[in-house]
């Protein structure tokens, strides 16, 4: 069974943006391109002027336009449009679950305020078991290309680097396989970028040799080199930048984000958790901050 692409719609322009970024991948991948809208009774902030069947038709027409207007760019891609009635979370899941991954919109609030990630996205990042991608309002095609000095995409360097958050305490070979496939996929550069941060005694000079610090960033980076290691002899087209700095990761990841067409990190499933799903706080921010698309994949 082929698994497509899949985009939850709510007719918002970051929405609009998700479905342009997965026809994209859809063709990276010669996979079909799914579009879903899922209708409930409630408001709806992006609603037009009411009537009495004003709202269903509504959303009944936000998927099929848009499919027109992505097969007029993209001929060449398979597309379905689907309208299922149901609460937006659980129908998204259930679509996710279908698919190679899902693509949904988060709305810009600014450069000090970061993202808007609402209640659908991120209950559906939180629940879901398959990749979920964070689009951008606003990102577009040439957003994910290398610019020139006149501001047109280099065609000796189409894509702008995927970058891998990794945490090395423990790799998980599904996030790790999801970037560099990407990667691959785009032929563009990986930039593994791992945080790691040295013991608290440091920042107080208790007993610290001089050189201990250079040690410890030595064996953070022959750490990274080592599990990258199989992953570059599966993957040899893929050229690899590793960084292992010292911070927090979340930092660095934002900041490798002002330069990537995609930034993909893991989220742990919680699989023998008995409470409730959660977000751990480096995925919360750089999906609240990072400026490039977000990847989060699930993983045990």
């Amino acid at each position: 069974m082929t698994r497509p692409v899949a985009v939850g719609l709510d007719g918002s322009p970051a929405s609009f943006a998700a479905a342009d970024w997965g026809a994209r991948e859809a063709l990276r991948r010669d996979l079909p391109l799914r579009l879903v809208h899922a209708w409930e009774w409630q408001p709806y902030s992006h609603l037009p002027a009411v009537g009495t069947n004003a709202p269903r038709l509504w959303s009944e027409r936000v998927p099929r336009e848009a499919a027109a207007e992505l097969r007029n760019r993209y001929p060449d891609l398979e597309i379905a449009a689907d309208h299922i009635t149901g609460p937006p979370p659980e129908v998204l899941c259930d679509v996710a679950r279908e698919s190679e991954l899902l693509a949904v919109g988060s709305a810009g609030l600014g450069r000090l305020a970061g993202f808007f990630l609402g209640s659908v996205a991120m209950s559906t990042v939180i629940h879901t078991e398959r990749p979920i991608v964070l689009v951008r309002a606003g990102t577009t095609t040439a957003g994910e290309h290398q610019l020139a000095t006149d501001g047109r995409p280099l065609s000796a360097m189409p894509y702008r680097p995927v970058v891998l958050g990794l945490d090395l305490s423990r790799p998980c070979g599904d996030v790790i396989r999801f970037a560099f496939e990407t990667a691959d996929l785009r032929a563009a550069p990986l930039r593994v970028v791992h945080g790691w941060n040295p013991p608290a005694f440091f920042a107080y000079g208790i007993g610290v040799d001089p050189g201990l610090q250079a040690d410890m960033a030595a064996q953070e980076s022959d750490a990274l080199r080592t599990v990258l290691q199989r992953w570059q002899e599966k993957y040899p087209g893929v050229d690899v930048i590793k960084q292992s700095v010292v911070g927090q990761p979340a930092h660095h990841l934002v900041d490798a984000g002002t330069d990537a067409g995609l930034v993909v990190i893991g989220r742990r499933a919680d699989l023998g958790w008995a409470g409730p799903s959660r977000l751990g706080h480096i995925a919360h921010a750089v999906l609240h901050h990072c400026p490039a698309p977000v990847a989060v994949v699930p993983h045990g």
